[in-house]
Parts: C-alpha cells; structure tokens; sequence
C-alpha cells in the first residue's frame, strides 16, 4: 500500500500541528517519524489512521482519497505507546477482539477466528501466554501482544505511535530488532512515531525529521545523520558541539580568532558550526582550528567524555578513543575531522 500525503495542514486554535506537509511512502517501506514533543508527527500520524482530520490537504492510499473513508473502512492497524489491551480478557481474547467486531459479512467463523489467533501469537512468538492476562505480562509482552491484535485485522497499513516509549533502555532495544524482523517478514507499509533517533536510525528504511508542523528532511539513516540538510536536523540526531561564529567572505572566526576552517557556501555573517563530538580530533595544543584545556573527564566504556574550555571562552564536551589518556589540566588542540556550518 502506497501512502501519499499532500499540503496537509491541521491547526489547534493558532498552533500549526502541521503547516504544508507533503510525503509519499513506498509499499512495503517502514518509516519513521522523528522529532521533539510538539513537531506534528503523532498528529500526520493520526490523521493518515482516520482518528483526526486535517483542515486541509489530502491523504491518499495507493492513490484513492483516504479522506472519504472513516477509520474502520482504512484497513489501517494502529499500535499506541501504553498498549490499549482490554484489562479483562485475556492475551487470546484481546488478539482476537478485533476479528470478533468485524461486521458479519465479513467476519471469519470461530474456528478460523482461532486459527489466525493462534499464527499470530506463534508470530509474535507468545503463544504459550494464550490463557494470561494483560497484568501478568511484562511491558515488551504487552507491547508485542498490542502490535498481534493490531495484525489481526490484515491491515494494509500498521502505524505504531511510540510503541517502545514505555519499556525500560534494554526491552527497547530487543524490540527494536524484533520489530525490524517482523516487518520484513509481513511486508506492511508501516510508518512509526518515536523521538529516540537512535530508535529511527537502526530500524527504519527512511527516516523522517520534523520540527514545529513541517518536514526538515526526509532520507536513509545514513543521508539524515551524515547529511543532515538543516541546523536543526544536525543538532537534533547526534551529539553536537554547536558554537557561535562569524562568517566573512569565505573566512571563519569564532570571537577575535580565524579558524583554519572553510565556510563553503554559507553567505556572509553571523553562523553555526556544528560538529559531532566525535569527530572533534584531538592533538597537541597548535596543531588544530581549537586550542583548549581540559577541565573535567569521564569514561564511558571505549571512549571517554572531555569537558574542554578553548581559548576563545567557549566551554565544550568532545568525546574521544581512551587510549588518548586525557586529564584535567592538559591543554590540546581540536581538529574537526566533519563539520557544516550554517547560517544564522
């Protein structure tokens, strides 16, 4: 199912949830939308469910008006961030909820309502909770139960809102894996709402970014996080070190200093660097664009985390390898090996 959204806005009293969003998603693709609390990706979402209505624009499946049809006639599976289980039935009931619900002319009879019970928590891998309920199970069961009840209707679409934003750091990332497992498996057009960057980047085909009702930028994994087209986008996904500078014809300058640095195509005034932290460098103090001293430094596993005061009054962290033994006091010199810098 090929999903196509034009122009769509929706505002809530003078706040613009989205402000012109144009996206189309492939058939088969699993999409993430990526963005801070507020930047409109739970609302698109919602929309393209039919639990909410744009005031204008338009959505369409495999190019017929989704607009004209309520949410039950979508065909659209929805998985939501604290699971929606029915407390009083139980795992097989709740999968089966929505089958039993389905208009008569369509419904499946108990035996093969049963069956597609049965492959789907075989599928999900918790066929042997069948009989619990709900508060017997742990949160990534829960969440892998919702995600079966959602399957069961045969969903053309499966649209997942912050479905691990309950679970601890450890479940998430085991159903991280898992999700991008089944989905190759199923082959749903599935899009699914985080703001865990790390949670779009390792699971989704193409990653999403929004901010304040609009697009930033739309690409893989690798395009937003190497590439990113904005400042927001660059300082959103990743750990940056984001510091002031000046822009003048071609030249850089943060405060009185001119850095050994190329402003490339940014026009002329004031302007950020960006720059991952890990792709500061560090060497001896004149050998880089920054002279520092150490301040503080903290070890995280195979890097450890340098709390830098430059020489221009900036405070910065860099991360860099262990073997680098830095200690508070040394004073080095940075490198960027990447950077952009962009205006404003």
């Amino acid at each position: 199912m090929t999903i196509e959204v034009r122009n769509l806005v929706k505002k809530f009293g003078s706040f613009a949830a989205l402000d012109g969003v144009d996206l189309k998603v492939d058939n088969g693709e699993l999409l993430a939308l990526l963005g801070p609390s507020g930047s409109g990706k739970t609302t698109l979402l919602r929309i393209i469910a039919g639990l909410d209505w744009p005031d204008s624009g338009e959505v369409s499946f495999n190019g017929e008006d989704a607009l004209a049809r309520g949410a039950r006639e979508r065909h659209v599976g929805f998985v939501f961030q604290h699971y929606a289980l029915f407390r009083h039935m139980t795992v097989f009931e709740n999968v089966a909820f929505g089958l039993r619900v389905q208009p008569r002319a369509v419904r499946k009879d108990e035996a093969a309502i049963r069956a597609r019970v049965k492959e789907l928590l075989d599928l999900v891998q918790l066929d042997w909770l069948a009989d619990r309920y709900p508060s017997q199970l742990s949160g990534g069961q829960r969440q892998r139960i919702a995600l079966a009840r959602a399957l069961a209707i045969e969903p053309r679409i499966l649209l997942l809102d912050e479905p691990f934003g309950a679970l601890d750091a450890k479940v998430r990332k085991e159903l991280r894996k898992w999700l991008r497992s089944l989905h190759h498996e199923i082959n749903v057009t599935s899009i699914f709402v985080t703001h865990d960057q790390e949670e779009a980047l390792e699971v989704a085909n193409r990653v999403v970014v929004m901010d304040k009702g609009r697009i930033e930028q739309i690409g893989s994994p690798d395009d937003v996080y190497d590439n990113p087209a904005t400042a927001f986008v660059h300082g959103f996904i990743g750990e940056s070190i984001v510091l002031p500078v000046e822009v003048t014809g071609g030249a850089v300058r943060l405060g009185e200093r001119q850095l050994n640095l190329t402003a490339g195509a940014t026009a002329s005034g004031a302007s950020r660097l960006f720059v991952r932290r890990h792709d500061m460098l560090v060497g001896p103090p004149g050998s880089g664009a920054f002279d520092g001293a150490v301040q503080h430094v903290r070890n995280f596993g195979p890097v450890q985390r340098a709390e830098v005061s430059l020489f221009g009054g900036e405070t910065i962290e860099i991360d860099a390898p262990r073997d680098k033994e830095l200690r508070q006091g040394d004073r080095i010199g940075l490198v960027p090996r990447r950077y952009r810098i962009f205006a404003g």
